[in-house]
């Protein structure tokens, strides 16, 4: 049966950075099932090999590497591989990121604020500064980098986790207009709080437990809700097919109507 053509990846080469969980793992199927070939990076080698076995026992063309995206050699030879193994690169996920631990801009030390935008940030920077020059070569690609509602506005008790996700927002709209005069698309997706590993195991408040934080979090949105994660992927597979021609430098809130307050 044919593929619906707005999210046909045949023939697309697909890298996804933070891939062996949440999001990332998410995104791989659907696109590797949509006939993508996958390049995916994560700092955890054994889950993101369970998963690279997993797809390619599916019959989907997968490269699996470990990959820290806080060093600039890592993010380098990811993109590398993907022209490596499969002589192009269509599609760039900047997925990776790290939660921050909950404390008000008084009290958040240095090594916090260098943390994230070690990872949160420059994974972003030096993911796009490789993956680019690929896209260039044929004049055409796709970028998306994940940024998050925190990255749109202020988010009390985490202002690292904020100020980095702030700057990818920035980085995504230079490298969209700078890249776009070259075919290539550039955007960042921007969720609310959604139910993967990094919210549902993140620290709480003393006292609190993960459910009432959970419902704590929920009753701030106008859907009463936390995302599920399929919801999120979902969007990013939109705003990644290759019929959306004419989007570049956006920033889209996957937030269950917070963002219309």
């Amino acid at each position: 049966m044919a593929r619906d053509p707005i999210l046909n990846f045949d023939g697309q080469v697909a890298l996804i950075t933070g891939a062996a969980s949440g999001f990332g793992s998410l995104l791989a199927r659907e696109l590797g099932i949509r006939g993508a070939r996958l390049v995916l990076g994560d700092i955890n080698e054994p889950q993101l090999m369970a998963l690279a076995d997993e797809l390619g026992n599916a019959g989907i063309d997968v490269r699996a590497a470990c990959c820290d995206v806080s060093l600039e050699s890592d993010c380098a030879e990811l993109a590398a591989s993907a022209e490596r193994e499969f002589g192009q690169l269509d599609i760039a996920v900047n997925n990776a990121g790290i939660a921050p631990p909950m404390m008000s801009v008084e009290h958040t030390p240095e090594e916090e604020m260098d943390r994230q935008y070690s990872v949160n940030q420059k994974g972003v920077f030096f993911g796009m500064k490789h993956q680019l020059p690929l896209m260039k070569k044929r004049q055409s690609g796709i970028v998306l980098n994940v940024s998050s509602m925190a990255g749109l506005g202020g988010a009390p008790k985490v202002s690292s986790y904020a100020a980095a996700k702030h700057a990818v927002i920035g980085l995504t709209k230079t490298a969209a207009i700078e890249n776009a005069k070259h075919g290539i698309r550039v955007n960042a997706i921007c969720p609310f709080f959604t139910l993967t590993p990094m919210v549902t195991g993140i620290e709480t408040p003393e006292g609190i437990s993960a459910s009432d934080f959970q419902a704590f979090l929920a009753a701030g949105c106008p859907m009463k809700r936390l995302a599920e994660p399929e919801e999120v992927v979902s969007a990013m597979l939109m705003l990644l097919s290759p019929k959306l021609t004419y989007v570049t430098g956006q920033a889209l809130a996957v937030d269950g109507g917070v963002s219309a307050f």
